[in-house]
This record gives C-alpha cells, sequence and structure tokens, in this order.
C-alpha cells in the first residue's frame, strides 16, 4: 500500500498509553480547575501578561511552572538543550525580544540544572552528529574558564561547576543584545538572573548573577556608548 493510502490509526490502536495517560490527565486538569477556579480558563483567554521571561533546558525533569510553583500565564518560557542564549540563534533572539517589547517582562531568568545532559556532553571528544555544532558553544565556555575547570579534580564537580558557568555566560550573552540593552535605557528594566536547579533537591540555587543594566558589561558589548571604545575618559 502506498503513503497516500495508508490508513491512519488512533492512539488505542497504537497501544500508546503514553499519550493517552497526557490526553486523560488534561481532562483531569481541566475538571480540578473548573471546580477550583472557575474563571480561570476565561482570564487565559484574554491573554497574557507574565512577568517573568525563562529561559531553561529542554530537559523533561526540569518542567518550569512545577518547580516554581507559578500558574499558567506567569512565566513566558523559552527552553532548548543547555539553556543556551546564542547569538545567531533568531528562535531565543525571538523570544527575548517579544517578552522585553511586547509583554513587558520585568525580569529574565536563564536556570541551568546540575546533570545536565547538553553540558555533560560538550566535556567529551565522542562526536554525537548535529548537536555537535550546538555543543560547541558550551566548549567556549569551558574555554573561557579553563584554568578554574582543569583544576577541579573529580568530574562530577567539574561538570557542575561548568553547568554554573554556562549559566553565568548565557546571562551575559542575554545582555549583550540589542532588545536588553534598548529596554534599559528606555525602562529601566529588565533584570536578569541566573539560577541553578538541582535534581537532587528540588531547590534553585541563586548564583548571584543579577544584572539591571550595561555597566556590568564589558565595554565592548555595550550599545549607545558616548565615544569610541578604548578612548581616554
Amino acid at each position: 500500500m502506498s503513503d497516500s493510502h495508508q490508513t491512519t490509526l488512533n492512539l488505542k490502536e497504537m497501544h500508546d498509553l503514553s499519550v493517552l495517560r497526557m490526553l486523560a490527565g488534561n481532562q483531569r486538569f481541566v475538571e480540578r480547575m473548573a471546580a477550583e477556579d472557575p474563571g480561570f480558563f476565561g482570564r487565559l483567554e484574554k491573554g497574557q501578561t507574565p512577568h517573568t521571561l525563562w529561559i531553561g533546558c529542554s530537559d523533561s525533569r526540569v518542567s518550569t511552572d512545577v518547580i516554581t510553583d507559578t500558574e499558567p500565564g506567569s512565566l513566558f518560557v523559552h527552553r532548548n538543550i543547555a539553556n543556551m542564549v546564542v547569538h545567531t540563534d533568531f528562535n531565543v533572539l525571538s523570544a527575548i525580544d517579544y517578552a522585553v517589547n511586547h509583554l513587558n517582562v520585568q525580569h529574565i531568568v536563564v536556570c541551568g540544572h546540575y546533570n545536565c545532559g547538553g553540558v555533560a556532553a560538550s566535556l567529551e571528544a565522542a562526536e554525537l552528529g548535529l548537536i555537535d555544532n550546538w555543543l560547541r558553544n558550551i566548549k567556549d565556555v569551558y574555554r573561557l574558564h579553563a584554568a578554574e575547570l582543569n583544576a577541579i579534580v573529580d568530574k562530577k564537580e567539574r561538570t557542575a561547576r561548568l553547568v554554573e558557568l554556562n549559566v553565568m555566560e548565557q546571562v551575559y550573552n542575554v545582555c549583550k543584545t540589542y532588545t536588553v540593552q534598548k529596554a534599559w535605557r528606555e525602562h529601566g528594566r529588565p533584570f536578569v538572573h541566573g539560577w541553578v536547579y538541582d535534581l537532587k533537591t528540588g531547590l534553585l540555587k541563586d548564583l548571584a548573577v543579577n544584572i539591571s543594566g550595561r555597566r556590568d558589561l564589558e565595554e565592548i558589548y555595550r550599545f549607545d556608548v558616548d565615544q569610541t571604545i578604548g578612548s581616554e575618559h
């Protein structure tokens, strides 16, 4: 039988219980919310006013709404492998632009997590395929902090530290964007933060990287400087 004449199977025929459980879970969610808050879906339908853009990892163990105990509508979320902010990735750049210029978020959080598969893979020499191009960005973070990381003997501890350093670098990458710097100049927002989620304890760790203006950036990355970079002050 040709592809154009194949019969479409329903989920029960495919015996895909995981998908059926999700659909059943959705039904329970709707029933629970209708009982607890009858106006919940009506409010969501009218639009979103999130206070924070969350840039996190795609890892299935890190469910943003769950670990922060926030309701739908509170967080505008972008996720990718190892919570990267790459200057050539128009996906994350568009998310930042929309969150800052149209949703008027007050905060941007870059959140990584310990035991991150993407970070661990970046430390290996194995060829993994297309993802190697993405992991190269994490390898660049390692190169920037090689002295510190190479001094850590335990591989697990070294990987955990790279998770933290990667979050810090992605925070700075957020701040290097024209979108964020323009918003700082015109509105005094957003505040950009770096956190790490600990899968073992369930707790978020604040890395104390909290940036609110271009004064925290190296001069070479600042837009609209008053004079030529490197000139005498």
